[in-house]
């Protein structure tokens, strides 16, 4: 039997490559944003001054917690997994009386050697707690009432995130979906969520009112072209005028109210400005006053120069250290969020291509290993992982290129800040230990 092999014959040991492979290229890239020419190199490391040198620092503690993972009997984490989400909560629910506020978020929690945010690692968490109650017997996800329990388990959080201001790790846990999909969830639901995603595009496009007489017009047409189907079967006509209700409330009503209540009114701004437009949820006068010369929308400031810094690094990239965007501290954020601008400038799209490459590696083994499982707990983890690891990249790197609203969130693995780091570790090195006891069944 596999599991009596020692556990060194039982590690995916290419995981554990991919991830040491992205970790140095992350700390390569914050190396080349930080260090500049006349710098003293030994100093910098030496003296935990820089982000580079508390990025190795936190790199090596993420080592040490790895290998303690590994060494940790799997049926710990079926044991732990609901006490495990409940910490979660109460630390999110910590950061509003100890929370240190960092960019407009009050989300974090001060340790003196580092900073913890507990809506980052509650994502392991709630990981764990949702692949312990889909691991229990007779779970049914096509019945409304596992659909719900599901639901509270993966969405909870996104309330304390939100009230935080982090709303950008707020929407990464719809990547639970994934897993529950996996298991037995209706389609209807996804389609209904890539409908909505749809509708709320074409609303940043088309004024409100026009968008609700579109959508009146389209029910108008079906109805009628489907006049005869109505008279044998009224439950159809219903269906239509309940999605052109659902749809026209969405428009007129969900969408403003996110866009006052629930985003910041710069990350509103923002969203806005990638289709080229002005944010039409705040009034006139208060732009004026805000920018009285501002006549046309203008793109951001940051996406601007990472585009500028990741189109400059042509197809080879400028060379290592010589990236002038990132040696001139033109790109904002660039050691956290836009991590992927200095990749960009050094190493070109080549650079890029490869970074990516190893990514997609690291999603499909995820996904391979999730599917040689025999329990599900394991399996429902895995794909937790890969869904939340997948949100991530695509954000990320999206904002990076103008294609996603800058939100904060992290490139996993690349970002500096030992919160993250830590996070994507311990995350990916349990998927890691399940995986050599992918014989047994845990629940």
């Amino acid at each position: 039997m596999m599991q009596h092999k020692p556990i060194s014959k039982r590690i995916d040991w290419l995981m554990i490559w991919l991830y040491f492979i992205i970790v140095m290229i992350g700390l390569i890239s914050i190396f080349s944003v930080e260090f500049k020419s006349g710098d003293d190199f030994f100093q910098g490391i030496l003296g935990f001054e820089k982000n580079y040198s508390r990025q190795a620092v936190f790199f090596l503690f993420c080592l040490v917690l790895a290998v303690f993972i590994l060494l940790t009997d799997s049926k710990a984490f079926t044991a732990m997994a609901n006490l495990l989400y409940l910490l979660g909560i109460v630390l999110m629910l910590a950061t509003f009386v100890l929370g240190k506020e960092v960019n407009g978020s009050k989300s974090w929690i001060p340790l003196g050697f580092m900073n913890l945010q507990p809506v980052e690692m509650a994502k392991i968490f709630t990981a764990l707690a949702l692949s312990k109650y889909l691991s229990l017997p007779d779970i049914d996800l096509t019945k409304p009432r596992a659909q719900f329990i599901a639901a509270g388990i993966s969405f909870a959080p996104i309330v304390f995130s939100v009230l935080q201001n982090e709303t950008g790790l707020a929407l990464v846990y719809f990547a639970f979906l994934i897993p529950m999909y996996r298991e037995g969830l209706p389609p209807v639901y996804l389609i209904g969520g890539a409908s909505l995603a749809v509708l709320l595009i074409v609303t940043l496009l088309l004024p409100t009112k026009l968008l609700v007489i579109i959508l009146s017009i389209i029910a108008a047409l079906v109805i009628f072209f489907m006049r005869t189907t109505f008279q044998r079967n009224h439950k159809n006509l219903f269906w239509i005028i309940g999605l052109w209700s659902v749809s026209c409330l969405f428009v007129g009503l969900v969408v403003p109210f996110m866009f006052k209540k629930v985003f910041q009114p710069y990350q509103a701004d923002r969203i806005f400005s990638m289709v080229g437009k002005d944010n039409p949820f705040i009034s006139k006068d208060s732009t004026a006053l805000l920018n009285p010369l501002k006549k046309k929308p203008v793109e951001n400031y940051n996406v601007k120069q990472s585009k500028i810094a990741i189109g400059s690094g042509g197809f080879f990239g400028k060379g290592f250290l010589k990236g002038t965007q990132t040696q001139g501290d033109f790109v904002p954020e660039q050691h956290t969020d836009f991590i992927f601008t200095s990749l960009g400038e050094s190493f070109g799209f080549v650079g890029c291509a490869v970074l990516m490459l190893l990514y997609l590696f690291m999603l499909l083994r995820i996904v391979y290993i999730a599917e040689r499982q025999r329990s599900v707990f394991s399996r429902v983890y895995a794909y937790s992982v890969a869904g939340i690891l997948f949100f991530h990249l695509a954000v990320n790197i999206g904002m990076t290129i103008g294609l996603a609203p800058v939100i904060g969130i992290t490139l996993p693995l690349m970002s500096y800040g030992g919160s993250s780091l830590l996070t994507f570790t311990i995350m990916l090195f349990i998927l890691i230990k399940l995986d050599t006891d992918r014989q047994m069944v845990l629940r």
